[in-house]
């Protein structure tokens, strides 16, 4: 059995570590925003598979008042990648 880090239990651990990788997403798409004058992120890539994350890092933005794009269509990994090439083959 596996024990614990620091005697936290594994979902504890499990959620600080969504809420500050999270947190690092958030302020780093606030210094983007203000630097361009952008206030539209979009979520994408495999990582925004993981649905506590995409919550977490969508409702603080939202917050923020940045507008949030995020995949309904296409999935966000690799699965998005060949609709990307086929569209490229179209337009060649």
């Amino acid at each position: 059995a596996r024990r614990a880090l620091k005697g936290e239990e594994r979902p504890g651990l499990a959620m600080t570590f969504h809420a500050g990788l999270a947190e690092i997403i958030v302020e780093k798409s606030k210094d983007l925003c203000g630097d361009t004058g952008i206030g539209t992120v979009a979520l994408s890539g495999g990582v925004f598979q993981n649905k506590l994350l995409l919550w977490l890092v969508e409702e603080r933005l939202q917050k923020e008042g940045i507008r949030v794009l995020r995949h309904s269509l296409i999935p966000p990994n690799d699965g998005g990648i060949c609709v990307g090439q086929v569209l490229g083959a179209l337009n060649r």
